[in-house]
């Protein structure tokens, strides 16, 4: 494996609250990475941190080499770090078509900007049929794939999703995460995901890392995790 995306013992939280303790988590490039675990169990803060939403107090973030330090969100989504957040975080008042132009904010070339706008649409065509429409106007899938067309317009090394399958339906979730798969193998984005729903997120990824109060109890293939009774059960909600 090419390590591309490499968390060395992160110590991150939010005023005197420690959320992370220690987390040290790798990523080839190229792959997909699951990041399971219970809720609290610090998912959501290590994507923010990987953002630059939430400073790290200890440890190293490194993609390709460079270490991100204290650099803001701004900063991060320059080097190719593209974040959607849970819950979305759509501009509702924009339309489809602004809320796209928004996701380009770090490129220039209007011809490639508009080749892009055609890429997205090929992933997400219902979004073609949108363009001019509210953003908040959209049903919760519909704004889910906006979410990530406006990510996919940085053109990002590093695709980072939390939750994508909030509050939508089996069958948009399933859609969804068979687009998220396309867009890895088409165009060798790294994607982290963040996700409940263990079987779809373990189904598309190379590898998985299982959080638990903030520390990493488990790291291995899909094979691996899904192998382990004693995860499976406390920490993925199933049964194997």
């Amino acid at each position: 494996m090419s390590e591309f995306l490499v968390v060395d013992d992160l110590h991150a939280g939010y005023g005197a609250a420690q959320v992370l303790h220690g987390v040290s988590v790798t990523v080839g490039r190229g792959e997909v990475c699951a990041i399971l675990g219970p809720n609290g169990a610090g998912k959501t803060t290590l994507l923010r941190t990987l953002s630059g939403m939430v400073r790290a107090r200890t440890g190293s973030v490194r993609v390709d080499g460079v270490v991100l330090g204290k650099r803001n969100p701004e900063a991060v989504a320059r080097l190719g770090i593209a974040h959607v957040p849970q819950g979305r975080g759509t501009f509702a008042p924009l339309s489809v078509a602004d809320n796209l132009r928004v996701g380009a904010f770090t490129r220039r070339g209007t011809a490639a900007i508009r080749a892009d706008l055609d890429r997205v649409f090929g992933y997400f065509p219902i979004l073609k049929d949108k363009l001019h429409q509210q953003a908040g106007g959209l049903s919760g899938g519909q704004q889910q794939m906006l979410a990530i067309g406006r990510a996919l317009m940085m053109r990002p090394r590093v695709l980072l999703l939390d939750e994508p399958s909030l509050g939508l339906s089996p069958l948009v979730t399933q859609e969804l995460f068979d687009i998220i798969a396309a867009v890895n193998t088409a165009e060798q984005t790294t994607v982290v995901v963040v996700e409940q729903n263990a079987h779809l997120a373990l189904a598309i990824a190379d590898r998985a890392h299982v959080l638990e109060t903030g520390r990493v109890v488990l790291s291995g293939t899909p094979e691996q995790i899904n192998a382990d009774e004693q995860i499976a059960r406390s920490y993925l909600g199933y049964q194997v």
